[in-house]
C-alpha cells in the first residue's frame, strides 16, 4: 500500500459522525442539517430534460478531452462572467473535469515533481480538505497559511519566507473563500501571481463558489482577470477551477472544467487521459445547456440572499455573525470548544453545524462552526431560530 494513505488525516464529516454518536436530538425537531455545503435547491429543470434525452450517449465510451461543444460553452461563460476577451479565452484552454473536488485532487498529482526534495504544497487555513489529501498523496508536504479574521480571513503571502516559497510547487487559493466567503482581489491575486513567477510555482485557483455573490453590480474576480491585468495574455502558471454544483444546484451531476495555461492544460490532460476520468456524453450535454444559461443562477443567487437577509438578524442577537462576500457559509465564532459547542448543539436542537477545528490545522478555525445555509429558506430561519435559542440558553 502508498504508505502516503497512512498520513491522511479523518476526512471533517467522518470525524463529525463520530462526535454526534450516542446524541439523541429531540424527537419533536425535523433535522435540519447545515453541515455539508450540499446545495439543496431545485435543480434546473431543463438541465434535466436534457440529461434524460441525452442518455443514448451511454452506449459510447467519452472522450477525455470533452465535446468540442462542452468546451466552446464553458469558454463562453468564462467570456460573459469574467469580461474576458474571446482571443484571450477559447476552446483550447477548457477541460472537463468529474466536478472540481477530483480535480483539484487530480492537479497535485499532475504537476508536484517529486524529484525536487522538500517539495511543498501551499493553501490556505482553514482550508478544503482535498488540498492536503492531493499534496500528501502527490509526495509533498502541506504549507498552511492562516486566514485571520484581522486580514479579512485572506491568506497573508507576504508572511511566508521567500526561502519557503522556493520550495513550493502548487498554491491552492480560493475564492470567495471555504469557509469565511473571503474574496480576493485583483490586486491580491496578482501578488501571488508575482510570487509564482519570482519562485516558479503552479496557481490553482479553487473558484466553484464564483456565482454566489451578494452584489450583481460587483461579481468577484477570478485569477484570469489578474492574470491579463499584469500581461500574462497565455495565463502562464494559472489553472482555475469551476464547477455546476454550487452555481446550478446540480451537486450530484459531478461536472465542472479547469482552464487556464494550454501548456499546463495539455499536460493535465495527458495525466487524466490515463487516469480514465472522462465524463460520459449524457453529463456533458446537461453542462452545455447549464453553462449556456445564466437566468437560472440569478435566481439561484436571490434564493441564497434572502437566507442572508432573514437568518443574520436572528443570529446577530445571540452571536458575531457576519454576512460573506460570497458563497453560501456562515462563520461565527461560538467562544471555547467548537466541537463541545457542535454537539450540545445537535442534542438540543437537532441542528447540525461543522466546529471550525475540524476544517483547518493548528488554531486558525478553533472557536468558530460553519454554518451552510443550503437548505430551504424555511428551514435556515428555523435553524436559525433554534441555534439563537440554545446560545441565549447556554450563556450566563
Amino acid at each position: 500500500m502508498n504508505p502516503d494513505l497512512l498520513r491522511l488525516q479523518a476526512y471533517p464529516f467522518e470525524r463529525l459522525a463520530a462526535l454526534k454518536a450516542g446524541v439523541t436530538p429531540p424527537a419533536h425537531l425535523a433535522h435540519i442539517a447545515l453541515s455539508i455545503g450540499e446545495p439543496k435547491h431545485a435543480p434546473p429543470a431543463f438541465v434535466l430534460e436534457v440529461l434524460r434525452d441525452s442518455l443514448a450517449g451511454v452506449g459510447s465510451y467519452p472522450a477525455t478531452a470533452g465535446l468540442p461543444e462542452l468546451r466552446a460553452a464553458c469558454a463562453s461563460w468564462l467570456q460573459r462572467r469574467f469580461s474576458l476577451p474571446a482571443e484571450r479565452i477559447s476552446a483550447s484552454q477548457v477541460l472537463p473535469v468529474n466536478g472540481t473536488r477530483e480535480a483539484l485532487f487530480a492537479i497535485a498529482q499532475a504537476v508536484v515533481d517529486r524529484s525536487r526534495p522538500g517539495a511543498l504544497v501551499a493553501m490556505p487555513n482553514p482550508f478544503y480538505q482535498i488540498y492536503e489529501g492531493a499534496a500528501l498523496l502527490a509526495g509533498a508536504e502541506p504549507l498552511f497559511i492562516d486566514t485571520p479574521a484581522e486580514r479579512g480571513f485572506l491568506p497573508d503571502l507576504d508572511a511566508v519566507p521567500a526561502a519557503t516559497w522556493d520550495r513550493v510547487q502548487l498554491l491552492y487559493l480560493c475564492s470567495p473563500g471555504n469557509p469565511a466567503g473571503a474574496v480576493m482581489s485583483v490586486a491580491h491575486w496578482r501578488r501571488a501571481l508575482e510570487l509564482a513567477e519570482r519562485h516558479d510555482f503552479i496557481i490553482a485557483a479553487d473558484e466553484c463558489y464564483a456565482e454566489l455573490y451578494p452584489d450583481e453590480a460587483a461579481p468577484p474576480p477570478s485569477l484570469l482577470n489578474a492574470a491579463l491585468a499584469a500581461g500574462h495574455s497565455g495565463f502562464e502558471r494559472c489553472i482555475v477551477f469551476h464547477s455546476l454544483s454550487k452555481r446550478s444546484s446540480l451537486p450530484g451531476l459531478r461536472s465542472g472544467f479547469v482552464a487556464g495555461d494550454q501548456q499546463l492544460l495539455g499536460k493535465f490532460l495527458l495525466y487524466r487521459t490515463y487516469h480514465g476520468s472522462a465524463m460520459p456524453e449524457p453529463t456533458q450535454r446537461a453542462s452545455i445547456a447549464a453553462w449556456n444559461d445564466d437566468a437560472h443562477v440569478r435566481a439561484n443567487r436571490a434564493l441564497y440572499r434572502e437566507k442572508f437577509a432573514r437568518v443574520l438578524p436572528i443570529l446577530r442577537e445571540c452571536l458575531p455573525v457576519s454576512a460573506p462576500e460570497g458563497g453560501f457559509y456562515l462563520w461565527p465564532e461560538v467562544g471555547g470548544d467548537d466541537a463541545a459547542f457542535t454537539r450540545e448543539l445537535f442534542a438540543a436542537t437537532h441542528v447540525t453545524v461543522v466546529p471550525g477545528s475540524y476544517l483547518s490545522r493548528g488554531s486558525a478555525g478553533t472557536g468558530r462552526v460553519r454554518i451552510s445555509l443550503v437548505a430551504s429558506v424555511d428551514e435556515c430561519v428555523e435553524a436559525a431560530h433554534r441555534i439563537a435559542s440554545f446560545v441565549k440558553g447556554r450563556t450566563p
